[in-house]
């Protein structure tokens, strides 16, 4: 084993002499300076890469310096490394799917003389896809973003264009954002953003370090272009081209936009999607909206697990894990990944996917079925972008035929179907199949391929155009059968004249250095010496035997070898045709590829819904200026699915004027910020159109989820754990509305006790009397809590009728060893419950800035001998707008 593993990770040993090591060198100083790119030279049986690039590969996939090696002599030397086949699959992976602070690229040549053949970037992955997905599925679809930014006196006016590549789709948007780029952050983790352009000059500008940071956050590689290349000019033009129908609609839509399109034209420069001309009339245009869909940013999908990380410890950690139960190749997963980071808006939407699920929850039968048809199609998105460009084969052929005739199956199963959902499963899925699947769609490609191809050779693996489907191969097979007919009487001849046993003596060997030739083992040449010298000429003696010919089997060889290979070429000339007609039907196959990939995903909601050990439920949807949110007996799906967790389930009801703004207190692991994550994720998961876990769940409509949760630093980018608290609170006061969800976990903990109270009160007062958004704010400050009675009483502030509620995770202490056990139970009220013991409470907590109780009622309880502490927090208080809600100030405070 331990051999095995040495083998697999030995170096490839680099070849090459003095002259040969020169001229590449020289070839080598000529490349251009880029720090992104990595760049790999291909020599044939492996790969090298070279200087600082095979430094880095040395440091990052072999661990050690040891893999280096010297080209050259002298002080002309430059460091090298040589690759695997396998270990260059791997890098590539890495640096285009994992990573974005890389570019990679592919030379081949020799000596001096190289040219580059492929380049990739975790947008673009360009011509790698081969490499990338031979033998993986493709999870996400990548997407690059071109922004435009322009900086007015309300705000930065912001031009967005995007491309799909694997999905040939384009858009457009143009909104205003804040100095913190909330929308722009947004757009980037919705679209599935892997790469985004700027002009060079914005790079550089002071004003967008923010949207360099909001890019960082969402895992996005920056691309600096020139300025030049953000020019609409030749926009239209360029789209007449590449989208598919009437260019009048394309003219109207870019013509209601003012940068925009010149981040567009910048894209497609650097995508160089005119360059192709199998994207010309093949591409969509469409207006994204950032209003379509729930906003999300960084700090959301990380606080909410999402997606899935690499620290995950299994694929239940992650929300995307944990309801991936797609069966398609690719297609469902890649849906799946876009739905969870584009939660719905339209209650109507919502509860047609909710009733579609319910469907399959109710109808075991029914998902079983369809599951089972599902696990045949193969990823017809990825084979269509290989026949537009013109990398298919018969292999891509076979497959889109093996899908297609799964569909009669999958409208059969739908038939058996009578519920109280079978209209809309009639409208949603059987009246598209039966149109995309009638005779002049997808029943016209099967007679295609039934005609043209060799089905009964699938079983041998061999992919093969039938004689049958065209004249002239009929002939070529014809006489290649007829030559093979005489081949074989001749070597039934030549076994009774030497005396031999046919195939056990003498044998017919085929496809060898000399064609068709005779052998016969070592042991038997003596008995038929004479005749082989006198009859026969001798072509070899090995072990395996003699191999001998004469005249007629070297003549119906060469025959025999001329016809194959005239067989071979009409059969790629075929190949040809058979797919550029296959080509056509691009069209019917885009329509199933989003019927079946929307289907798979519903299934896979259904699946998971029906299959926990504590079945999910279907929550009712009101719109988002109705209704309140209850979540009874709600549980966290990622944390439950664990299997050394007993999950103890909790109400949250957060209803409008009592409880729209909860404050949550408890020791620590007592299970605060589960709790408030786990609404989150419920909210979520009901909106993308999921069953919830919860016994009984009521959902009014959130326009966008906000998570401030777990302290955070990056020292690199200079930014503190509380300057990043303090930024991730800012977007959230910026950015939310009162049909937005507000998540916040320990805020203020990043600087010293009192400064942090302060923060957190003035924000506290902020979002109740302000945002007036259901917010979760789970906190150590147990003063906090004294909001509730504020909120309710004190009429000097003009405060609004919102509903502050306090909550608290209850924990028990045994009297008699003072053990304390965490119940994971959320209850009404605050640990220290000041309507039961309000002596108590006035004596214990007089050290405390401020403070209200049952016993003083609206009288705070201060003590005015905290050192100017109390000063402090009224100061933060009043510049919290001016921190969190315009530009930065510096503060002294003595």
């Amino acid at each position: 084993m331990d051999e095995d593993l040495l083998e697999q990770n030995k170096l490839p040993e680099l070849k090459l002499d003095a002259k040969q090591a020169h001229g590449f060198l020289s070839f080598f100083r000529t490349l251009p300076n880029d720090s992104r790119a990595v760049r790999f030279f291909d020599r044939r049986d492996y790969y090298t890469a070279h200087g600082e690039n095979a430094t880095f590969i040395a440091k990052t996939y072999y661990h050690t310096t040891t893999a280096l090696r010297q080209l050259g002599s002298g002080a002309d030397a430059i460091s090298s490394v040589s690759v695997s086949k396998t270990m260059f699959e791997t890098i590539a992976r890495d640096l285009l799917l994992e990573r974005t602070d890389h570019t990679l690229e592919l030379y081949e040549g020799s000596g001096s003389n190289w040219r580059l053949v492929k380049s990739g970037t975790p947008g673009n992955l360009g011509s790698f896809e081969d490499i990338l997905f031979a033998n993986n599925e493709m999870q996400d679809s990548p997407v690059i973003v071109a922004l435009v930014p322009n900086f007015r006196e309300n705000g930065c006016f912001v031009g967005l264009a995007y491309v799909n590549l694997t999905k040939r789709v384009l858009g457009l948007a143009e909104f205003l954002d804040d100095n913190h780029f909330t929308n722009v952050e947004s757009a980037l983790v919705a679209l599935g953003c892997k790469e985004c352009l700027l002009p060079m000059e914005s790079i550089k500008s002071s004003e967008c370090r923010p949207l360099y940071d909001a890019a960082s956050r969402c895992g996005v590689m920056l691309t600096e272009r020139k300025k030049t290349d953000f020019k609409g000019r030749d926009i239209q033009q360029d789209l007449g081209r590449l989208v598919k129908g009437s260019i009048e609609p394309v003219r109207d839509l870019v013509s209601g936009f003012e940068i925009a399109p010149g981040a567009l034209g910048s894209l497609l420069s650097y995508a160089e999607l005119l360059a192709d001309e199998s994207n010309y009339g093949n591409y969509t245009i469409r207006e994204y909206n950032l209003d379509s869909y729930m906003r999300l940013d960084s700090a959301a999908m990380r606080a909410l697990n999402v997606m899935e990380s690499k620290t995950d410890a299994n694929k239940n950690f992650s929300l995307f894990g944990l309801m991936n139960r797609t069966c398609t190749a690719g297609m469902g997963k890649r849906l799946l990944h876009m739905w969870l980071k584009q939660p719905l808006l339209d209650v109507n939407e919502i509860n047609s996917r909710l009733d579609l699920v319910q469907a399959f929850v109710e109808d075991t039968a029914l998902r079983q079925d369809l599951r089972q048809h599902l696990k045949r199609i193969s990823d017809i998105e990825r084979l269509m972008r290989n026949l537009e460009k013109r990398r298919a084969s018969l292999l891509h052929i076979v497959k889109l035929y093996q899908s297609s005739i799964r569909l009669p199956y999958i409208r059969s199963a739908f038939k058996q179907y009578n519920g109280q959902f079978a209209s809309l499963i009639k409208e949603r899925y059987m009246d598209p199949l039966e149109f995309w699947a009638d005779d002049d769609h997808l029943n016209k490609f099967i007679g295609l391929v039934e005609a043209s191809v060799d089905l009964d050779q699938l079983e041998n693996g061999e992919y093969m155009i039938s004689s049958g489907y065209d004249p002239r191969l009929s002939e070529l097979k014809d006489e290649q059968e007829s030559l093979e007919h005489q081949i074989q009487n001749l070597h039934k001849q030549t076994a009774c004249d030497l005396d031999l046993a046919i195939d056990k003596a003498l044998k017919l060997d085929k496809a060898t250095q000399f064609g068709h030739v005779f052998r016969i083992t070592k042991k038997e040449e003596p008995k038929v010496r004479k005749k082989l010298n006198t009859h026969f000429i001798v072509l070899e003696t090995r072990k395996d035997g003699v191999k001998f010919t004469n005249s007629k089997l070297k003549k119906l060889g060469d025959q025999y070898q001329k016809i194959l290979e005239e067989y071979k070429n009409c059969q790629k000339e075929l190949v040809v045709r058979v797919v550029q007609t296959a080509l056509t039907f691009s069209e019917v196959f885009e329509g199933l590829a989003v019927l079946l990939s929307e289907l798979d995903v519903l299934l896979s909601f259904a699946d998971l819904a029906a299959s926990c050990p504590t079945p999910y439920t279907r929550p009712d949807i009101t719109p988002s200026d109705m209704g309140d949110i209850v979540l009874e007996g709600s549980r966290h799906p990622c944390v439950e699915a664990q299997d050394w967790v007993n999950f103890i389930p909790n109400d949250c009801k957060l209803v409008r004027g009592k409880s729209w703004f909860q404050l949550i207190t408890g020791p620590n692991m007592g299970g605060k910020s589960t709790f408030i994550r786990q609404v989150g994720v419920n909210i979520l998961m009901a909106q993308v159109g999921s069953f919830v876990p919860c016994d009984k769940a009521s959902i009014s409509v959130r326009d966008c989820i906000f998570a401030r949760v777990g302290a955070g630093d990056c020292q690199l980018r200079g930014v503190s754990t509380f300057m990043q608290e303090m930024l991730e609170t800012a977007s959230i006061l910026k950015g939310a509305t009162d049909k937005s969800l507000i998540i916040i976990d320990e805020l203020g903990r990043g600087t010293s006790t009192y400064d942090g109270f302060g923060l957190a009160w003035a924000i506290c007062e902020h979002l109740v009397e302000v945002i007036t958004a259901p917010t979760l704010f789970a906190t150590h400050f147990h003063e906090l809590t004294a909001l509730a009675h504020e909120n309710g009483n004190d009429e000097s502030h003009s405060k609004k009728a919102f509903g502050v509620a306090n909550y608290h995770v209850s924990a028990y202490i045994d009297s008699s060893n003072r053990k304390l056990t965490m119940l994971y139970k959320v209850e009404s009220g605050h640990l220290l419950n000041l309507q039961e013991e309000p002596e108590r409470g006035c004596e214990e907590i007089n050290h405390c800035c401020a403070w209200t109780c049952n016993k003083h009622h609206d009288i705070r309880c201060l003590d005015r001998s905290s050192d100017g502490r109390l000063i402090r927090i009224l100061a933060l208080w009043e510049i919290i707008y001016c921190f969190l809600l315009g530009p930065p100030v510096l503060l002294l405070l003595e």
